[in-house]
């Protein structure tokens, strides 16, 4: 048995979870090296990164669809270090237009593929189920109902928690975060998220940017822009109210922010679940290019698109999706619950309900020793 390990994360929140993973194994077995694509957090773990995560952060499928050449370029080399290398497993998180071809390719080779976090097939795309029998030996699912679906399709597969239960904590409490960024206790606190992505922020922002100035006309309040760790605020600037001296842009202290906030406006992804998970009202939206909402729209077969309503079963936040994401909808949703009592305290009921559904086992430290049974098993 080979003495490395490859691990495949293509965005942020993958790239979190993956760390953790490592920082897991290398607990069980320290003498294992990884290497493959991820960020800085994986990076600080000891990981060799091979090719940056933000090389696969690409959203829609015309967009990704100018990106081919790159991406074809980025298998390559990953496959030409497998053959290297000959790692032992592999652990292949969420990205699954990549990592389902690179699983594949991975079988041809003898590398058996752990993969954590799963393709949505309950959402759409159920085809792919077919492809992951064929390459995958274990899923790691962090969604309980996601278990029937896989097994029924004869893929082995355990639900391992969910990691953000690991991972969202609060350092400090809300009088210090408004002292500590100079906030005032007296007015409403909106925290918007408008997404990991560049693209995702250039289709988010126009519609953001009106919304807020509205909103601060309407009702006393001051905002708090969240970036991922790796985005440079100066991205964001030039898409803001000018003269706005209420909105601030923070890399840092996110779940302290969205704690403290009496309101959380996000695009569709972990960060709706985060959100939920700190029991603050939220507000979801997302948007495509036309033409990928177009193509894609037919495939979906769940009515909502946050991961929030599709746990509860119902629809518990307001969703804006595409046509749906204007200023005047978001300017009415955020009044609407900000001005209620009564559905913020029933909107962090509903919450909590959905926390009490993950469970309380560490997936970290789960997927861990599944990756490490699964080395055994092969070795």
């Amino acid at each position: 048995m080979t003495d490395s390990l490859l691990i495949i994360a293509g965005e942020k929140s993958g790239e979190n979870y993956g760390a953790d993973v490592v920082r897991r194994f290398r607990a069980l077995r320290p003498e294992i090296r990884f290497f493959g694509i991820g960020g800085t957090k994986m990076a600080a773990e000891g990981v060799d990164i091979l090719v940056s995560m933000d090389a696969l952060a690409v959203v829609g499928l015309f967009e990704v669809v100018s990106h081919l050449p790159r991406i074809r370029r980025i298998f390559n080399r990953i496959r030409s270090e497998v053959e290297i290398r000959r790692p032992a497993a592999a652990i292949l998180i969420d990205s699954p237009d990549f990592n389902l071809r690179l699983a594949k390719k991975l079988h041809r080779l003898g590398v058996p593929v752990l993969y954590y976090i799963g393709p949505t097939v309950w959402a759409w795309r159920k085809g792919r189920l077919k492809t992951v029998k064929k390459y995958v030996r274990k899923m790691c699912l962090i969604f309980p109902f996601e278990e029937d679906i896989y097994r029924t399709a004869g893929v082995p597969a355990r639900f391992v928690g969910h990691p953000l239960l690991e991972r969202v904590r609060v350092a400090f409490g809300r009088d210090e975060f408004l002292s500590k960024y100079g906030l005032d206790p007296d007015k409403k606190l909106i925290v918007i998220l408008p997404g990991s992505r560049r693209s995702e922020i250039r289709f988010h922002m126009p519609v953001l940017a009106e919304a807020l100035e509205r909103i601060r006309r309407e009702v006393p309040s001051q905002f708090v822009f969240i970036l991922a760790e790796d985005l440079d605020p100066g991205i964001l600037e030039p898409l803001l109210p000018p003269g706005a001296p209420d909105i601030k842009i923070l890399g840092e202290n996110a779940y302290e922010a969205m704690a403290a906030a009496d309101l959380v406006l996000s695009a569709c992804g972990t960060a709706n679940l985060e959100t939920a998970l700190l029991e603050t009202p939220l507000v979801a939206f997302y948007r495509l290019s036309t033409l990928t909402y177009r193509a894609g729209v037919k495939l979906v077969k769940v009515k909502d698109y946050s991961i929030v309503n599709i746990l509860a079963g119902e629809r518990i936040v307001p969703e804006l999706i595409q046509r749906d994401f204007t200023a005047d909808n978001l300017v009415r949703e955020a009044k609407t619950i900000l001005g209620s009592a009564d559905l913020r305290s029933a909107m962090k009921a509903r919450f909590r309900r959905i926390k009490s559904l993950l469970g309380r086992d560490s997936a970290s430290a789960n997927v861990a020793l599944e990756l490490n049974a699964l080395i055994r098993r092969s070795s």
